[in-house]
């Protein structure tokens, strides 16, 4: 594949796109074509999801794509379909807009539009050219939607269909490795919650069911309370007044939306020296957890300077006498965050913390080993994403190269 760096002398700049096959270089400008030219336009239809199948199988064979973002859109396996090689897309929600190729035979929900074309046009390529547009022609007036009548009328540019396939084949072959790259991950996590259930004890049980060699004779584990370990903290509060939009010469304050993201709100740095000195103050490896929205998001204090919002974000106070705190972040990880009589917490109240139960052995060398180990899953895990994330970033300056700039030449 070669940069094309030829246009024609016009008044706009030639449909060509910066990268093409060789055996493309001399092929001229694309054409530019509406949607509804191409393909019959139509969507899929109502399907109660008690009737689809989380796993595929003899009897439902066929994917169920919905307007979903997880698994590419997959909602699960249904014994007919409706389609077959065809390009679908987002018609309504927070998705409106995503199109991608289905191939094979499947059955799509109401909220997926449908583009049909006999062929040869329903491909990666053109899927991959309308999904780099779709988005503009999105109504975002109440509920997001791209339904038929937009989309018929987008105009998409388009190479000749042995270019198209050639890049199609390009693109195929890439969504392959990264879907590849997808199940290592989630293998990944598969075996990692498996390591959680064996290497702690079950409910009932005293002794986990799988333990390190040099710690089968360590005896049972014991169980106790958070509030028998240490006492729920949390930073003083912060109003509204005191913060500011800025990062210059402010110290990251984290409300209950940015925990483990990044922050939009800041302090001054003389109002967080103060208040880290004469109040609470998570010290370097305190787990920091979420007590409201999603309960028990947690993150690792590192000790940079950061303040965090009161009663939605909190720590154990505890000095690692009993429990170590790598070991604690994964019995957190394998708590049911839920009330005393078992229902749903919306907001983690001390009470509710501190009658948390824990199970842990008394030994430190086997609390650091449990720890060590599945920290080092988790480095292995976090590679991995990283890893997806470099080939999607790599997916994406490939398109940018293969396809035309959509507001190069006239495209009508």
């Amino acid at each position: 594949m070669n940069d094309y760096n030829s246009s024609k002398k016009t008044d706009k700049p030639a449909l060509i796109p910066r990268l093409r096959f060789p055996e493309f270089q001399n092929s001229g400008e694309w054409e530019v074509e509406e949607v509804g030219n191409i393909f019959e336009v139509t969507r899929g239809y109502v399907l109660p999801m008690n009737l689809v199948s989380d796993e595929q199988s003899e009897s439902n064979p066929f994917p169920v794509y919905s307007s979903q973002t997880k698994n590419n859109g997959l909602a699960g396996y249904y014994k007919d379909f409706l389609y077959e090689d065809a390009i679908t897309w987002t018609t309504d929600g927070a998705n409106a807009g995503d199109v991608n190729f289905r191939k094979g035979k499947f059955y799509c929900t109401n909220v997926c539009g449908v583009l049909i074309n006999k062929n040869g046009y329903s491909n990666h390529c053109v899927a991959a050219i309308i999904n780099s547009v779709a988005k503009k022609y999105v109504s975002y007036v109440g509920n997001p939607k791209l339904m038929n009548g937009v989309m018929s009328k987008i105009k998409i540019p388009l190479p000749s269909l042995p270019e198209q396939q050639k890049i199609a084949s390009c693109l195929s072959s890439l969504d392959e490795v990264i879907a590849g790259e997808r199940q290592k991950l989630e293998l990944l996590k598969a075996h990692k919650k498996g390591l959680l259930q064996n290497l702690f004890p079950r409910e009932g049980e005293t002794v986990p069911k799988f333990r390190f060699p040099e710690f089968k004779d360590s005896g049972e584990w014991v169980e106790k309370r958070l509030g028998e370990i240490g006492e729920p903290l949390m930073c003083k509060r912060i109003f509204k007044s005191e913060t500011t939009p800025s990062p210059i010469n402010g110290v990251p304050f984290y409300k209950i939306g940015t925990f483990g993201g990044i922050a939009d709100s800041y302090i001054s740095k003389e109002m967080f020296e103060e208040y880290k000195s004469k109040y609470s103050y998570p010290n370097i490896g305190d787990i920091l957890i979420s007590a409201s929205g999603t309960i028990g998001r947690l993150v690792i204090y590192d000790g940079s300077p950061a303040y965090f919002q009161d009663s939605n974000i909190i720590w154990l106070g505890h000095n690692e006498d009993v429990v170590l705190n790598p070991f604690l972040f994964y019995c957190y990880s394998n708590l049911r965050w839920q009330t005393s009589d078992g229902g749903v917490i919306s907001r983690l109240y001390n009470s509710d913390f501190k009658r948390m139960k824990i199970k842990f052995p008394e030994v430190k060398a086997e609390q650091q080993k449990i720890a060590s180990c599945l920290s080092s899953l988790d480095d292995v895990i976090q590679a991995q994403e990283q890893k997806i994330e470099l080939l999607e970033q790599h997916k994406k300056g490939l398109l940018q190269g293969l396809f035309p700039n959509v507001n190069d030449g006239d495209n009508g």
